[in-house]
């Protein structure tokens, strides 16, 4: 039995999804005449509550999708200093856009209003002109962490005071609504661009989609072409999407109570300096000073159970639907008997 929790991207498709996936209707989606696509589009819009989606190959490509509609080259826009966008993205920011990033390192991730309007730059020529503000919710490099949403409104109030844009990298935000009980409703009011993936806790193979505002999406498609994203009969991963939309969302709770249980066992052990809160799917905890971290993650996978090496001693476990009961017996009971 191989428990592999280095993250939620690792799982494969049901049976049932691969039957939906095989009957979709399909045509040629760059003449905008799949189907299946233009469902999934269009589903996704209402659910926010805005009047364009665009699928995409990737949450790469959607997020430098957002941040090209936003900005011009010589801009800056406002992250955390762990964000996506900014670590995990090959410098598409810079490459793709021409964009400098002020980061922001507030409240384990969770800058407010306040801190925001502290980073807008200037109205002056030789500064880069602030024009974006971006969050990830959840925060991967934060444990999974939840925002409070009243603290994004507050920051939409700063951003439509002061003429900016504000996006939002949801590659979690499905988990983030079941763990606050929040509504893509309610996201769609306060950001005018949102990009959401199918590849993780939904358990597609592939898949992201764009959803924002007309004025902003109005050349999504343009910038898709151009990084090359653009595909033909799309219709197939596009009922992926939707078959997970229709059976996998309620079940993220399931991955939410392991990651906790998980969080609890490694609590007892003494090689363990800290843990990150856990708030949905994502497990981060620090090892001692005087632990190996190489050591401690051989350790694991001698008995088939692989994490993910964050540095500095750091470690990640992400729970998803694949990691069955029988798997999750079994790592707790690994962890209550654990000797280094």
């Amino acid at each position: 039995m191989i428990i592999d929790l280095r993250s939620d991207t690792v799982t494969k498709p049901t049976k049932g999804m691969l039957e939906a996936m095989m009957q979709a209707q399909v045509g040629d989606d760059v003449f905008r005449e799949d189907p299946t696509v233009n469902a999934l589009e269009a589903r996704i819009a209402k659910m926010f509550g805005k009047p364009t989606a665009l699928f995409f190959p990737s949450g790469t490509m959607a997020n430098q999708t957002a941040l090209k509609l936003h900005t011009n080259p010589g801009d800056q826009v406002i992250c955390d200093k762990y964000a996506h966008i900014y670590n995990y993205e090959s410098g598409g920011a810079s490459f793709n856009s021409g964009l400098s990033c002020k980061l922001l390192d507030k409240n384990n991730g969770m800058f407010n209003a306040q801190h925001v309007l502290d980073a807008i730059n200037p109205d002056a020529y030789y500064y880069s002109k602030t024009s974006l503000v971006e969050i990830e919710n959840t925060a991967n490099r934060r444990g999974g962490t939840c925002w409070d949403f009243n603290t994004i409104k507050d920051i939409r109030k700063v951003c439509d005071e002061n003429s900016l844009g504000f996006h939002l990298d949801g590659a979690r935000l499905w988990n983030a609504l079941i763990a606050k009980n929040e509504t893509t409703q309610q996201y769609g009011e306060v950001f005018d661009t949102i990009s959401v993936c199918f590849s993780k806790g939904l358990g597609c193979p592939i898949g992201s989609i764009l959803v924002g505002d007309e004025d902003i999406m109005k050349n999504a498609i343009r910038i898709r072409k151009i990084f090359g994203g653009n595909m033909r009969q799309a219709g197939y991963l596009a009922a992926a999407a939707l078959y997970a939309l229709d059976n996998n969302m309620n079940r993220l709770e399931e991955d939410h109570q392991k990651a906790k249980e998980i969080g609890e066992a490694l609590s007892k052990l003494s090689i363990i300096k800290s843990i990150e809160p856990i708030e949905t799917n994502i497990v981060i905890f620090e090892l001692n000073n005087d632990v190996k971290e190489s050591e401690f993650v051989q350790k694991l996978a001698d008995n088939n159970i692989y994490a993910i090496s964050m540095g500095g001693g750091k470690l990640r476990l992400v729970t998803h639907m694949d990691y069955t009961d029988a798997m999750h017996e079994k790592l707790l009971n690994f962890l209550q008997s654990f000797k280094l």
